[in-house]
């Protein structure tokens, strides 16, 4: 199913489902905001618990209407005291809070793993002891490292990572490991095997197995919702965390031309960021029904995949901004093409994504974007 045009609809409400107090760690990220802008819109009372640290919020970010004070908390998730201060009367979590994006280097790796999986555990520690049994968690496709992949003779196939001497030599597609033969990519479904091949990657595999790992030991209910390519309306801009989306549109706002690399044709499944905060609405109001003990991941993405040429190329043509420029670089880590299924959010949740890639990208293209940061969370 592809996305229609037209602004997203609120989804459904779920049959039964009171008001719930919701905390929402990382509440005043891109993301995170949106969510808390979607549970206000469906009458629920979100609880933002967010760092403001400087290095993602260089500027104060303007909070949501309707959201109290006090309903705001200014603190890390791996503060012990504040995450059990935050989580007073709370029904559910809707875990935002996360460094995200490939980053620099390894050197990033200390950062990565003490923000995500230990900010995780804490969280999940501290709802244990306050008694709290709903999380829906930002999860990402980068758990499942390449997508997948046919082999005309050989079926589905797993390519091993991409080497930099092939990189090197502009050798961007992967072949079959049995008999090097091209690849057909498809789309991926959630019960495809994890291969995390970055450390931002192997971070959010792990914030899953922490997920699943506490339903079972508490009785809670778990949901890992798998993002694709967010994008839209409050991007970080001008950090090397951010999606590649950013990056091209913080170049047009330069003046410059949006600098695509390999040879732009990797596929991915851009998901409007207002798409993105109805599933984890609608995801919230399912965990009543879930049984206890439970973990479950879903896709989330527009099934439509696009080529990260194509974004270039929309954003520039609806920005009016100078062509993209295709470079030939490359990050070592970075997958060739992974694209979802979102077929079980669809069937079990009834979500689907509604904004329409010419209207998500005409709107991105003027929409403001966040003020420059060294790191994106959230």
């Amino acid at each position: 199913m592809t996305a229609r045009p037209g602004a997203a609809r609120a989804a459904p409400a779920a049959p039964n489902v009171g008001a719930m107090r919701v905390l929402v760690t990382g509440g005043a990220g891109f993301i995170g905001s949106h969510v808390v802008s979607a549970l206000l819109a469906r009458g629920h009372r979100p609880v933002v618990l967010d760092g403001l640290l400087p290095a993602a919020h260089p500027q104060a970010p303007p909070r949501p209407d309707g959201v109290e004070r006090a309903a705001w908390i200014t603190a890390d998730v791996r503060d012990r005291a504040a995450v059990a201060r935050a989580l007073r009367g709370v029904d559910a979590v809707c875990h935002q809070a996360a460094m995200v994006g490939l980053g620099k280097d390894f050197a990033d790796a200390p950062a990565y793993v003490g923000c995500n999986d230990l900010g995780t555990a804490v969280l999940l520690a501290e709802a244990a002891a306050a008694g709290v049994r709903g999380l829906v968690l930002a999860g990402s496709m980068v758990v499942y490292g390449e997508g997948r992949y046919d082999c005309p003779h050989h079926g589905t196939v797993r390519p091993g990572p991409r080497t930099a001497a092939d990189l090197d030599a502009g050798r961007y597609e992967a072949r079959c490991p049995r008999c090097a033969r091209a690849l057909t990519p498809g789309l991926v479904a959630e019960d495809a095997p994890t291969d995390p091949r970055n450390v931002y990657a192997a971070t959010k595999l792990a914030q899953e197995h922490l997920a699943a790992a506490w339903a079972r030991a508490t009785g809670g209910t778990a949901v890992a919702l798998r993002y694709h390519n967010v994008y839209g309306p409050g991007m970080p801009r001008d950090t090397p965390y951010a999606g590649v989306a950013s990056f091209f549109r913080s170049a047009l706002a330069r003046g410059e031309a949006p600098r695509v690399f390999e040879d732009g044709r990797q596929r991915r499944d851009f998901v409007h960021v207002r798409d993105v905060a109805a599933a984890n609405a609608l995801a919230l109001e399912s965990l009543a029904d879930r049984p206890a003990g439970t973990f479950r991941a879903y896709n989330c993405g527009s099934d439509t995949p696009r080529t990260i040429g194509d974004m270039a190329t929309a954003l520039a043509h609806a920005y009016g901004g100078p062509a993209p420029v295709v470079t030939g670089e490359y990050r070592l880590g970075d997958v060739r093409h992974v694209t979802a299924t979102s077929r079980r959010l669809r069937e079990e949740l009834g979500w689907c994504a509604e904004v329409g890639f010419g209207e998500g990208v005409a709107e991105f293209a003027r929409a403001p974007q966040r003020g420059a940061a060294v790191a994106a969370y959230g």
